[in-house]
């Protein structure tokens, strides 16, 4: 066993007896059947008006699990060169998982800060995804096709492309750690706003206490990452690693389109940011003028990973859509 695979074994076992004790308290009340039975009231998730249709809160709890899916294989094959194991893949009735198209080992021999962050994410993010399954029961759906590939004609090297970084060559987040950094913002960030969006289509104060309890953590790794790329853009400007976060930003922002100004949300026109300097402060956490983080409908979320502005139903990330009941973007 090599001393990456044991560290990072060791570091599941750390959570261990903290997520057994949150498991018990939850156990009784946040189980399959009343996952199935709890309904939000007459919601759109892609668009946030009130229409007929109805999704359970099963259904918004496994649209984060595709999300937690996507994480998790990055973190794992970034920090330990394997993904997630076929037991929890597979739906909660057995069916088997999608494929899994690239991921590799980021070698942080030379960058033993960004090493351990990379470490502590994954742990978090199989953590996710064992609790939404366990919680989620026979309900939790089968992880979809996923693609993390590194490749010329991947979606990282999509993205970067959008955001106009890849005029030196194609972009490959495994590559070096501050590749990998770069990877993870295009991923942290939209995991964010992902979960405060769908915060208050929960119907149950349990699946909220859960929900929110996940977007704190996301909200802890986002700030990791944008303050690691700060702090290297800062100590070695010729790297451009700050004006490449800004660029991603717009990148995102023109794919789940302008949202119109809302102070209580946090969205407005140029809701994502970068971490360059806002006059002189930096912008490691991005917040409107009342100090909130903003939110995406489900739809802008699937825009972002699908890699496609307007109303699709797969690409990118997810080459052929999400599973569950929401898997429209727009």
């Amino acid at each position: 066993m090599t001393d990456t695979n044991q560290q990072l074994i060791e570091t599941f076992e750390s959570r261990a007896e903290r997520r057994n004790e949150r498991r018990d308290f939850f156990k009784a009340a946040f189980g399959a059947a009343a996952v199935a039975g709890a309904g939000a009231a007459a919601i759109s998730l892609g668009s946030g008006v009130a229409t007929a249709q109805t999704f359970t809160d099963a259904d918004i709890l496994n649209f984060a699990l595709n999300l937690e899916y996507l994480e998790a294989q990055f973190y794992l094959f970034a920090v330990n060169g394997t993904g997630l194991p076929a037991t929890l893949t597979a739906s909660g009735s057995g069916t088997a998982g999608g494929t899994l198209t690239g991921g590799a080992k980021v070698d942080f021999s030379g960058d033993p800060l960004v090493a351990a962050y990379a470490k502590e994410i994954a742990a978090d993010e199989l953590a996710h995804v064992t609790f939404l399954r366990q919680q989620l029961g026979t309900s939790a759906v089968a992880m979809p096709n996923i693609n993390i590939s590194g490749a010329a004609d991947g979606p990282f090297n999509a993205a970067a492309t959008a955001a106009g970084l890849t005029a030196g060559g194609a972009f490959n987040p495994y590559a070096s750690p501050e590749n990998f950094l770069l990877g993870a913002f295009l991923f942290e960030d939209v995991g964010v706003t992902a979960y405060k969006g769908a915060a208050p289509l929960l119907s149950s104060t349990l699946y909220l206490e859960a929900a929110a309890g996940i977007l704190a953590v996301e909200a802890y790794h986002a700030s990791i990452v944008r303050t690691s790329l700060y702090a290297k853009g800062i100590a070695t400007p010729s790297k451009r690693l700050i004006e490449a976060t800004e660029a991603i930003s717009n990148a995102r922002d023109s794919l789940d389109g302008s949202a119109s100004l809302n102070q209580t949300t946090g969205t407005g026109p140029d809701d994502d940011q970068g971490i360059a300097n806002r006059g002189s402060a930096s912008n490691i956490v991005p917040l409107n003028e009342n100090g909130l983080a903003y939110s995406r409908t489900t739809g802008q979320v699937l825009n972002i990973v699908y890699l496609k502005s307007g109303t699709a139903t797969a690409g990118g990330f997810f080459p052929n859509g999400v599973n569950g009941t929401i898997k429209t973007s727009g």
